[in-house]
């Protein structure tokens, strides 16, 4: 029985800027220590699709299906005929109805750096995330050492440290919706979010913006945030005592 579900950019999915293999391995290994049974997808429409009511956790790393790399990787449009027309759409409308239907039952979802970029298809995730990586609007300086500091009083970050990751930090997010900050940076004299949760009916998501190469999950403080994420993800679906 298959708990949770990683989705990995292949494909249209995919990108030149992000080793997705290595960072879903590790992905992997860390979901498997919060006590999950774990496949990784290596197509994403497909994985959403076959969704099955054993599967309670989610995790989404993969990049953006339209981005500027899309016209090689194949990732027009959905719709039309040259991602393959009526097939295709069929797969997509599966999918979307896939996650629906585990949003609506209660499902956890981990949404890992480019995914605030990705699944572009699917309202209910864009919805689920409350914010947007845009081109030309999002940004984010060099990749280097990054100081991550903890905030908020959500209980995944309580008892949390602030820490230091070698990645990438994402800045200039449009916001669709209320998030629950759990740890932010600093930027051109600004605090930018970084790490947030959400609470939508039964289910659950939390987006870290952290993860662009597997040197990111090297850092323990990085690791021990997403142990945090994963237990928390897990009490789906969501309970309705404030404590829980």
């Amino acid at each position: 029985m298959v708990e949770a579900i990683i989705i990995s950019g292949t494909g249209r999915y995919g990108d030149p800027w992000h080793p997705f293999a290595e960072t879903s391995a590790a992905l992997a290994a860390l979901v498997r220590e919060a006590g999950f049974t774990v496949h990784v997808a290596d197509d994403p429409d497909a994985a959403l699709a076959a969704l099955d009511d054993d599967v309670r956790l989610i995790v989404v790393n993969a990049g953006d299906p339209d981005g500027p790399h899309a016209a090689d990787a194949g990732g027009a449009d959905v719709a039309t005929a040259d991602t393959g027309g009526e097939a295709q759409a069929s797969v997509i409308a599966a999918a979307a109805a896939g996650l629906d239907a585990a949003i609506e039952r209660g499902v956890g979802i981990l949404a890992v750096h480019a995914a605030a970029s990705s699944l572009r298809a699917y309202p209910a995730f864009e919805r689920a995330l409350g914010a947007r990586w845009v081109r030309e609007v999002s940004w984010h300086p060099p990749i280097g050492d990054a100081h991550v500091l903890v905030v908020g009083d959500h209980l995944v970050a309580e008892g949390l440290a602030d820490f230091t990751v070698f990645d990438e930090r994402y800045t200039g997010f449009r916001f669709l919706d209320v998030i629950e900050p759990i740890a932010e940076h600093e930027e051109g004299g600004a605090r930018h979010p970084l790490v947030w949760a959400r609470e939508f009916g039964c289910s659950r998501l939390v987006y870290d913006a952290l993860g662009h190469d597997a040197r990111s999950y090297e850092s323990a403080g990085h690791r021990v945030l997403l142990a945090r994420a994963l237990a928390w993800l897990s009490r789906v679906p969501a309970p309705t005592a404030p404590d829980a």
